[in-house]
């Protein structure tokens, strides 16, 4: 009776410790590929950074521009990480600065 115990125990340890995270960050970065919208400055898996310009019909496939006149088509899961939002950059809010005093 007390191996069942042990082992149930062990089996809710292990959920607590491996499952729940991973299910949680999988949650996370499901919702960050649905945000990423036209606009957004975005970095793929592959390293390659650009804006997104364009999203195909099904939603599956975005168009990111790397340079003037260079547009890639991939697929969304490709997305790593949104570098700057589109919201961020129309904000109209100037960067911060390191507040450096210039000599008088």
């Amino acid at each position: 009776m007390s191996s069942i115990i042990l082992l149930v125990a062990l089996f809710g340890l292990m959920y607590f410790l491996m499952i729940r995270p991973q299910r949680k960050r999988a949650a996370e970065r499901a919702a960050m590929l649905r945000a990423a919208d036209i606009g957004d400055v975005v970095a793929t898996v592959g390293g390659v950074i650009g804006k997104i310009v364009a999203v195909e019909e099904p939603g599956e496939v975005v168009c990111i521009e790397v340079d003037s006149d260079v547009e890639l088509r991939v697929q969304r899961r490709a997305i790593g990480e949104i570098v700057t939002r589109a919201d961020d950059e129309v904000a109209g809010d100037p960067p911060p600065s390191d507040d450096v005093d210039a000599p008088e």
